[in-house]
């Protein structure tokens, strides 16, 4: 069943590897981390919470008007990081769906929020995702690019998420899906999840969400239009594409 009350959370750290600060990162005159937070609230799917590992990111929200919750900055994924700070919040349970947004979603359509909630309507379902066709063969060799395998029979409803992979799966013709980490969790599912010991799978992959799959864990994928992710910004060349396509086509503001 659909949640009755769910909180988005955007976790958000200045300790980036591939690109240091980047939350704080201008973009046409804006943090990108307030960027993506406007773009949550425009989804009107419940209320928005920035949690912050890091002082400056919290100074920067605030002062664009939006609530942010400290962290510890030692948590070694996002998800952890929204565990903590959804106890912090609400420990008295009033939020039954957390969504995890990334931080790093600067262009992301806040109808894409609605479609990963969309995904807990089937009650068997412990977590929703979201994954968008691969229609460029540079990015289907990309390890760089995470692939999501699941049977879609329709490609407007979901289907169930059998597996992840940074390399090209699954075997044979036919279409490809990058997975877009957007997260829509039960509460239960949540707390679940965190608790568990990482997987022998997501320990060779590298990839966090294998552990659910390996605890039996349901996952429910929904496919949307790569135009309504925009740029995910990993990387100086991505945050330079960013800053092109906001900022329009006159100026290249490059990086800083």
């Amino acid at each position: 069943m659909l949640p009755r009350n769910p909180i988005i959370l955007i976790p958000s750290r200045l300790a980036a590897t591939r690109l240091p600060g980047k939350p704080l990162a201008d973009i046409a005159g804006t943090p990108m981390i307030v960027r993506v937070w406007r773009c949550a609230v425009a989804a009107e799917v419940g209320p928005v919470i920035v949690a912050c590992g890091d002082r400056a990111i919290a100074e920067a929200v605030t002062a664009a008007g939006a609530r942010a919750v400290m962290t510890d900055p030692g948590q070694p994924t996002g998800s952890d990081r929204i565990h903590e700070a959804i106890g912090r919040i609400d420990p008295d349970r009033h939020h039954d769906a957390v969504i995890n947004v990334q931080g790093d979603l600067p262009m992301l359509d806040p109808a894409a929020i609605g479609i990963a909630v969309a995904g807990l309507a089937d009650p068997d379902t412990d977590i929703a995702t979201l994954a968008a066709p691969i229609t460029d063969n540079a990015a289907l060799h990309d390890t760089g690019v995470n692939k999501v395998v699941a049977g879609f029979t329709e490609p407007a409803r979901p289907a169930r998420a059998l597996y992840f992979s940074k390399a090209i799966v699954p075997w044979g013709p036919g279409p490809y899906y990058e997975h877009i980490g957007l997260y829509a969790y039960r509460r239960a599912a949540l707390e679940r999840f965190v608790g568990l010991p990482r997987g022998i799978l997501e320990q060779r992959e590298h990839l966090e969400q294998l552990r659910a799959l390996e605890a039996g864990m349901r996952i429910s994928v929904s496919l949307i239009d790569p135009a309504r992710l925009g740029v995910q910004v990993d990387t100086p060349a991505d945050l330079a594409r960013a800053r092109r396509l906001l900022e329009g086509p006159q100026t290249d503001a490059g990086i800083t």
